[in-house]
């Protein structure tokens, strides 16, 4: 770049040499003297650029593999989680009736349980994945003989963690949560 300066000052100052007019003793009387136009030439000395050596890696011995079990390792505390991290927490309640036909209290209850976790996941999967919904309709003579709606959810839920159970008169609801990081949410939404 330079360079290419260097030569196109050196050019343009031969040029306006070249083009300035002649000293005539014709013109000598009427013309003004000009001081002549003095290029000092600059030497560009091209730079080397040595590459820095490369660092020597020093060999470790193997270590042992120790091996991690599930059980193991521990989940991240709010320490340790990043200030942009916020988890998302999907809360839901889900509602199961004791039957009336059951030999024991007991069992109503467990079977009460059960109806309202299944609710619950039920409900986790329709907010996380979505609803898909058939109907259709049987008219004659332009009257509704026959209308039905559909709904189908079809999702895998993981760690929900049951937050409460209350069991009162039959009803057993079941207060469940769902924690999603950010990253697993975007991938949710985009399988959509």
């Amino acid at each position: 770049m330079r360079k290419t300066l260097l030569i196109s000052a050196l050019l343009s100052a031969f040029l306006f040499a070249d083009e300035a007019p002649k000293n005539t003793p014709e013109k000598a009387s009427t013309m003004q003297t000009v001081d002549p136009i003095v290029v000092t030439p600059i030497v560009v000395q091209p730079v080397v650029v040595t590459p820095a050596p490369a660092p020597v890696e020093k060999k470790e011995e193997p270590k042992e593999k120790a091996e991690v079990c599930p059980q193991d390792m521990q989940k991240p505390t709010k320490q340790m989680a990043p200030e942009s991290y916020k988890a998302i927490r999907i809360n839901v309640t889900g509602q199961g009736v004791a039957p009336t036909m059951t030999s024991s209290p007991a069992q109503a209850y467990a079977l009460a349980k059960r109806a309202a976790i299944a609710d619950a996941y039920r409900l986790l999967a329709e907010k996380v994945k979505g609803v898909r919904i058939e109907g259709s309709d049987k008219i004659k003579n332009m009257m509704v003989q026959r209308s039905e709606v559909r709904t189908f959810v079809d999702a895998v839920i993981a760690e929900a963690e049951i937050i409460e159970t209350i069991f009162k008169d039959g009803l057993c609801e079941v207060e469940m949560e769902l924690t999603l990081d950010p990253a697993q949410w975007r991938s949710i939404l985009a399988a959509r």
